[in-house]
C-alpha cells in the first residue's frame, strides 16, 4: 500500500497505491505519480523521473532519494520523455524483479539513443538492492547506466549525478552500520494523501537461508524514536489518517540513541523460538515506540509491518497495546514461510510448526477478532510433497485473511545458494504455488464470510476502481471494503447529511464477502474515537 508514504513524495493513494505495489512485486514498474509543480523550483532545473520496483521499503527509499534530490535543486516529472535523469529503485528478492530491470534498461537504451543532440545526454541510474547486489554487472553489461547507488548511498546521489554529467560512470554501494536517514523528513506533494508509511529501521540480522536482504540492505539499525515521532506528528498535522511503521523486522526495533537506556536487558524469546544471532542488550524497544506513536493522534490508525514471529516475547507487551489502544489496528502480519518444521529448519527461521501455531493461538486469545496475514514460499530447497501438504494444512488451520505467496527463487550470496540445492523443478513449484493460492483463497473467503452482517469501521481511500458510484476503503483488519457513495449522516456532529470523502471514517454493514473484498451498505460517517467508544 502507498500513499504519501513515509518520506519524500506522495505516491498513488488508496487502491491505486496497492495496485502499484502488487505490480511492483510482480516486476512491473511503478511510474512517477502525477505531481504538482514543486514549490520554489528553479526554472530550467534538471528533471528526474523515478520508477519503483518491489517492496514497501523501496517505496520509502524512493521518497528518501527524492527528498535529497529536491534539496539539491532537481525538479520531478511524471513524463519519461521530459526527464534529464531516470532513476530505477530496484528489487533483488526474486529473479523476476531483476529481469524486469534488465528489460526496462533496453527500453531506456532506445530512449537515450533518440535523445535530440540539442539536449544534454539522458542520465540513467540504478538504485537500491539490485545496485548493491550486481554493481559490476550493471556497469559493464549495460554501458548506458551512469549511476549505481546502494540503499545506504542516497545522500551521495547529487555527487554521483555530478560525476555522471562529466561523462563518467559513478557508483557507491557501501553499506552502513548506522545510516537510517533519520533527518530526512518527507516532502508531501499530494494534499489528498490520507495514509503514509514511516520507515523506523533498516537492514536485517536474521540471516534466513533463502533471503538476500541482509546482503543488499546491510545490518539492522533503528531510527531514534524522537525522529520517528516528529515525522508522525507532521503527518498528523497534514491530515494523514493512517500510518504504517515500516521495517524489515519491526519488532526487533531498539533505539540506542539515549544513553540511559543502553544497558536495558534484552527481552527473552517466546517458548519454542530461537535466533542465529546473540541477544542484543540495551535500547528502547518496539513496544515503547508503538505506545508513543499511538498517543500522537487518537484519530490516526497505526499499523506496522513486517514483524518476525520469534520477536513476540512472552510478556506480550506489543499484543497488549494492540488490544488496548483503539487506534492500533487489530491486524498482524505473521510470516510463516512454510508449514513444515523440516523446511523451516532448512530456512533457518528459528521456530517449528508447533511453536508458530502456539503463537497464533496466543495472538488470537490476546486480541479477539484479530485479522492475520502471512508470507509463504513454495518449492524451497529439498521441499517434498509431504512438506507441501503440511503448508496447505497450515493455511487451512490458521485461515489467514490476507496472504502473499511466492515460488522460491534462489539468490546468490545467500546461505541456501552456498549450502543447498535448488532441486524442486519449476513445473512442480508452479503446481504447488497454484495449490497454495487456491487453498488460501478458499480459507480467506470463509474467514471474510464470518464478517457478513457485522458493522465495520472503514477508512475511505477514494472511488472504487470499477464504479464511480462506489467508494473503497479498508477496515481495521486491512481488508478492502466497497460500498455505495451516498449521502450519510455524521454520527459525530449535527448537521446536514453529506458524502464521505477520502480520509473519512464510515461505518459499513457487511452484506457479502469473497477472499479479497467485503461489500456493504454505509450506515453513517463517524470518528475513530466515537466508533471505539460505542463498541
Amino acid at each position: 500500500a502507498q500513499r504519501p508514504l513515509g518520506r519524500g513524495v506522495a505516491l498513488p493513494a488508496g487502491p491505486d497505491l496497492r495496485h502499484f505495489l502488487r505490480a511492483a512485486a510482480a516486476g512491473q514498474p511503478g511510474p512517477s505519480p502525477e505531481l504538482p509543480p514543486e514549490p520554489g523550483s528553479t526554472p530550467g532545473a534538471p528533471k528526474v523521473y523515478l520508477e519503483t520496483y518491489g517492496c514497501q521499503m523501496n517505496v520509502s527509499d524512493t521518497e528518501i532519494a527524492w527528498a535529497i534530490l529536491q534539496k539539491s535543486g532537481y525538479a520531478r516529472t511524471k513524463q519519461l520523455e521530459e526527464a534529464d535523469v531516470v532513476l530505477l529503485v530496484t528489487c533483488s528478492v526474486r529473479e523476476k524483479a531483476e529481469q524486469a530491470i534488465w528489460n526496462r534498461l533496453q527500453h531506456l537504451k532506445v530512449l537515450k539513443g533518440r535523445r535530440p543532440r540539442a539536449r544534454a545526454p539522458l542520465r540513467v541510474g540504478i538504485l537500491g538492492c539490485m545496485a548493491e547486489r550486481l554493481k559490476e554487472e550493471i556497469l559493464h553489461r549495460e554501458k548506458l547506466v551512469d549511476v549505481v547507488a546502494g540503499p545506504d548511498a542516497y545522500r551521495d546521489l547529487p555527487r554521483l549525478l555530478a560525476v555522471a554529467e562529466s561523462g563518467q560512470q559513478a557508483a557507491n554501494v557501501l553499506l552502513s552500520l548506522d545510516e537510517t536517514y533519520a533527518d530526512i523528513l518527507p516532502v508531501q506533494t499530494s494534499a489528498g494523501g490520507r495514509t503514509a508509511f514511516v520507515s523506523i529501521m533498516r537492514g536485517c540480522d536474521n540471516m534466513c537461508s533463502y533471503c538476500i536482504v541482509p546482503f543488499t540492505r546491510g545490518r539492522e539499525r533503528s531510527r531514534p524514536i524522537a525522529s520517528i515521532l516528529q515525522e508522525v506528528r507532521m503527518l498528523s498535522d497534514q491530515g494523514v489518517k493512517e500510518v504504517t511503521l515500516l521495517g524489515q523486522n519491526v519488532n526487533s526495533f531498539r533505539d540506542l540513541s539515549e544513553v540511559q537506556f543502553q544497558s536495558v536487558a534484552a527481552p527473552g524469546l517466546s517458548r519454542g523460538f530461537s535466533t542465529v544471532y546473540k541477544a542484543k542488550q540495551g535500547g528502547l524497544r518496539f513496544a515503547h515506540l508503538l505506545d508513543q506513536v499511538s498517543r500522537i493522534d487518537p484519530e490516526m490508525r497505526i499499523r506496522f509491518t513486517s514483524p518476525h514471529p520469534k520477536d513476540f516475547p512472552d510478556e506480550a507487551s506489543v499484543l497488549q497495546l494492540i488490544q488496548e489502544r483503539h487506534n492500533i489496528c487489530k491486524q498482524l502480519h505473521l510470516p510463516a514461510q512454510s508449514g513444515s518444521t523440516r523446511v523451516l529448519e532448512a530456512m533457518r527461521r528459528g521456530y517449528t510448526r508447533e511453536a508458530y501455531l502456539e503463537l497464533v493461538h496466543h495472538v488470537r486469545d490476546s486480541i479477539p477478532g484479530v485479522s492475520l496475514s502471512s508470507d509463504f514460499i513454495t518449492g524451497f530447497c529439498g521441499e517434498t510433497e509431504e512438506d507441501h501438504q503440511q503448508t496447505l494444512s497450515l493455511l487451512r488451520e490458521v485461515r489467514y485473511n490476507v496472504g502473499f505467496l511466492f515460488a522460491y527463487s534462489m539468490r546468490q550470496k545467500t546461505r541456501a545458494h552456498h549450502r543447498l540445492q535448488d532441486d524442486v523443478p519449476a513445473d512442480v513449484k508452479k503446481r504447488r504455488l497454484e495449490q497454495l493460492v487456491a487453498t488460501f483463497r478458499e480459507e480467506a473467503a470463509r474467514a471474510n464470510a464470518a464478517l457478513v452482517g457485522q458493522a465495520q469501521l472503514v477508512l475511505v481511500e477514494g472511488p472504487s476502481k470499477r464504479s464511480a458510484s462506489e467508494l473503497c476503503g479498508r477496515n481495521d483488519g486491512n481488508i478492502k471494503v466497497i460500498f455505495p457513495d451516498a449521502e450519510l449522516e455524521n454520527a459525530a456532529e449535527c448537521g446536514a447529511p453529506g458524502r464521505a470523502q477520502p480520509g473519512d471514517y464510515v461505518m459499513v454493514k457487511v452484506t457479502s464477502a469473497n477472499s479479497q473484498t467485503l461489500r456493504g451498505v454505509p450506515l453513517c460517517r463517524t470518528t475513530l474515537s466515537r466508533a471505539a467508544a460505542s463498541h
